[in-house]
């Protein structure tokens, strides 16, 4: 398919990777593909999940890495974010996690291993619980379980991430801060959730981001996460969802999160091996805060890869 000529340039960013449009559970999404030189039938699949306020990009390092030891890595725009769709509505996590179950089909596969960071491993986490024959394998970046995510966000410690969360639900304001272009929201955000060790966010990470959030109605659609977050304590969807993650999650978990993360603590990693009954391993990345795929690319993909050659062949 065709790009949407008003997202090309901001998403469609040149690299050794190739940029595609798939047709997923009723919606379209853009996905970029790095495959290894010699692609067999048992390439392992890695479809990498981004989170707020990013797009594809953040995998950026990643995706050649994981494609130079064999694998087929995928990075997509979730729903409303970059050159995927943005409907009005779909941003619970079940409609997600069946877009990344239907993205895996859309691709060709039966499975692929799924790592997701901060929302993206907030979906991961439903994909596998929902979906576990399309989920092989989960890392989750910056992601504690949803469960325990909810009671992390109740700790008077954490009031970044409530302060955050709870800012989402305004309307408009929010979503006029991340489309003015001479915003500084992006770069304050991703700065106060790095370790003060990173160098992270740089110009060029700062001018991508806010470029894919000027796509209206990205803005939109990437608050629409937070506030469903919030507004389904109250509604029944909500406690549906919550019971549907009751279950323990039965693929092998990977839990990784930077050392100083000031908004979502390490601990919520660790507590949630509880709700999982499969291998379960957990590693801290050092010097990095939120977002250590990209504070420390080579620190996180020194975790990543071999958790990734552990689970064997398909």
């Amino acid at each position: 398919m065709a790009a949407p000529s008003d997202s090309a340039s901001a998403v469609e960013i040149p690299g050794p990777w190739q940029h595609r449009y798939v047709a997923a559970n009723g919606a379209r999404f853009h996905v970029v593909e790095s495959r290894p030189r010699a692609t067999g039938p048992d390439a392992p699949v890695v479809l990498l999940l981004h989170g707020f306020p990013e797009f594809w990009w953040t995998w950026r390092d990643l995706l050649p890495a994981l494609s130079a030891q064999g694998y087929r890595a995928v990075a997509m725009d979730l729903r409303g974010y970059g050159g995927s769709d943005k409907p009005p509505r779909g941003y619970d996590p079940v409609t997600l996690a069946a877009d990344v179950a239907a993205v895996v089909k859309a691709l060709g596969e039966r499975e692929a291993v799924v790592v997701g960071h901060g929302w993206g491993g907030y979906v991961g986490w439903a994909a596998a619980a929902l979906h576990p024959r399309e989920v092989r394998a989960l890392c989750a970046v910056s992601a504690p379980h949803p469960r325990v995510m909810l009671s992390l966000l109740r700790s008077p410690r954490r009031a970044a991430a409530l302060v955050h969360l709870l800012a989402m639900q305004v309307p408009m304001v929010p979503e006029r801060r991340l489309s003015r272009a001479t915003s500084s929201y992006v770069r304050d955000h991703l700065r106060a959730w790095s370790s003060p060790a990173s160098t992270f966010p740089d110009d060029e990470a700062v001018r991508r981001y806010r470029e894919a959030l000027r796509l209206w109605p990205a803005p939109h659609c990437a608050v629409e996460y937070h506030r469903w977050l919030v507004r389904s304590r109250l509604r029944a969807d909500g406690r549906r969802f919550n019971a549907l993650m009751e279950p323990p999650v039965t693929v092998p978990v990977c839990a990784v999160h930077g050392a100083d993360d000031p908004a979502v603590p390490a601990k919520g990693s660790i507590r949630s091996e509880k709700l999982v009954r499969a291998p379960f391993e957990t590693h801290l990345v050092r010097d990095a805060g939120h977002f250590p795929h990209e504070e420390s690319p080579e620190a996180f993909a020194a975790v990543l890869l071999p958790w990734l050659e552990a689970l064997g062949p398909r």
